[in-house]
Order: C-alpha cells, then sequence, then structure tokens
C-alpha cells in the first residue's frame, strides 16, 4: 500500500507527546531516562529488530532513503542513528561511509553499532547538533522523532546543518487509521515483543524499551501536525509517504534560493 497524505490546517507543535508517567515523571526527566535505557538495552537492539523485521528492515530503510532523494556522492547526517541501521544502508547508496556521520545521544547505542570504520560517530541531540550550518545535502533519521524533547527546536537545528537544497527524511511508525489495525499494531508491539524479548534479551530492560516503544506511538502527535511544524521551520516540499498503512517517511527540502525551480 502506497499512498501520499495530507492534512488540512494542522498546528506546528513542541513536544511530539505528552510525557508518559509510567517511565518517567516530567519532561525535565525523558532525557535522562533515555539516554540510560537505550544505553542499558543497546547490547539487544539488533538481534530483537532483526526477528521482528525478519530481515526486510535494511532493504525498507533503503528504499525509503532513495524515495527521500538519497543519492551517491551525497555529505549525509543520521540524527538518533543508534545501532546505525539507517546509516548502514546511507554508507551503501552514498557509496562512500566517510561521506556519513551519524549523532546520537546514547552512547552505548553507539558503542554497539557495527558501522564501518570510515563512518564519524559523534554524541549530541537533535536539538544540539554540534555541527557547522549548511554542512549535509541529506538529513535523515530513523524512528527517534518520539524521543525529541521540541520538535520546532530541532526541525531548526535541522534546516541549519542542511545546505540549500538539501533533503530531509524522517523514518517513524505511526497509527493505523483504522480500529482493527490500531489494535492488531497495539497487540504486536507492546504483547508480543516483550514477551518475545523476555524469551532472546540478555538485558532485562529490553521488554521494558519495546513496551515504551508503543506508549510513545500511541501518544504522539497526529503526522499532519508533524508536516506543519516542518513547514513552520521553513522547509518546503513537506509531505509524508506511507508504507503499508503505519511506516510514515516524512520528507522535506531545504529551499534554495539560487534555484528558481
Amino acid at each position: 500500500m502506497k499512498q501520499q497524505v495530507k492534512t488540512d490546517k494542522p498546528t506546528p507543535v513542541h513536544a511530539p507527546h505528552i510525557p508518559l508517567t509510567a517511565y518517567y515523571r516530567t519532561e525535565r526527566d525523558r532525557q535522562a531516562y533515555l539516554r540510560q535505557i537505550f544505553d542499558d538495552t543497546a547490547a539487544d537492539y539488533d538481534r530483537i529488530e532483526t526477528l521482528l523485521a525478519r530481515g526486510s528492515g535494511s532493504r525498507y530503510r533503503r528504499q525509503a532513503l532513495v524515495r527521500g532523494g538519497l543519492k551517491a556522492g551525497m555529505k549525509v547526517l543520521d540524527v538518533g542513528v543508534g545501532t546505525g541501521l539507517v546509516a548502514a544502508q546511507a554508507c551503501v547508496l552514498t557509496e562512500d561511509a566517510a561521506l556519513v556521520t551519524g549523532v546520537d545521544p546514547s552512547t552505548g547505542m553507539i558503542a554497539a553499532s557495527k558501522l564501518p570504520k570510515a563512518m564519524m560517530l559523534v554524541e549530541g541531540r537533535a536539538e544540539s547538533l554540534p555541527f557547522p550550518d549548511n554542512h549535509f545535502d541529506f538529513l535523515s533519521m530513523g524512528y527517534a522523532l518520539r524521543h525529541i524533547s521540541d520538535l520546532e527546536v530541532a526541525f531548526a537545528e535541522f534546516k541549519r546543518v542542511l545546505k540549500p537544497g538539501g533533503r530531509l527524511c524522517i523514518l517513524e511508525i505511526t497509527q493505523a487509521q483504522s480500529r482493527f489495525g490500531r489494535w492488531l499494531l497495539k497487540s504486536y508491539m507492546r504483547g508480543f515483543i516483550p514477551l518475545l524479548t523476555r524469551l532472546v534479551s540478555k538485558q532485562k530492560n529490553t521488554a521494558t524499551i519495546w513496551r515504551y516503544f508503543w506508549d510513545s506511538i500511541e501518544a504522539c502527535v497526529p503526522p499532519g501536525q508533524v508536516l506543519a511544524t516542518l513547514s513552520a521551520a521553513g522547509f518546503s516540499r513537506v509531505e509524508r509517504h506511507l508504507e503499508i498503512g503505519i511506516f510514515s517517511e516524512y520528507q522535506a527540502l531545504k529551499a534554495d534560493p539560487d534555484q528558481t525551480n
């Protein structure tokens, strides 16, 4: 299932969702909580993801980056790089791992990555990227939008570090439109996956992080508000591409004032 999805007059937002108090008390506590749980579960992340995606995750990520406009020779920043599942596909598509940089607040996830040595990995947050203005041709982010504390600040940073004409591609899991689809996804992500992780994981918090993933998906603002926030940040050609009803690809362009088209 492939479709382009548009919404009517949504409003920009700051936080992607309200504080999830079952995991942390306040919005201020969220950063510390996420850093700790990602550090604690990094060793299990790739193994669980491979089981869940049945080997198709790499292919999907690569296709999504192609749809987002990534081409050979582009200089890429992958925000929320984690263990490098999106960045690894960017290395393939650029044909030079030295062109790809990953940034993440979790040093544990970075340490667990198995990426080419030529690729640069940096500790940092989406809301304060440690890079100069107009530096990258392409910026990607895979399944980390829900973990940002302020979307408006992060999107302004994304625009700042992209060159004029640079492209943005954000991958995220979003709610299914049908009631049955939402029930099915919730049962899978909050029920089946945590149960599976208890059987195969080595870290005690791995089941918790997968429950948290679903709860943050369920609480996340609608896609239309993400698109509105991207537009408010100054991006152009903002759109959402949807795969099988739940995989959203937010695509946008930093306009080049020297280009007329």
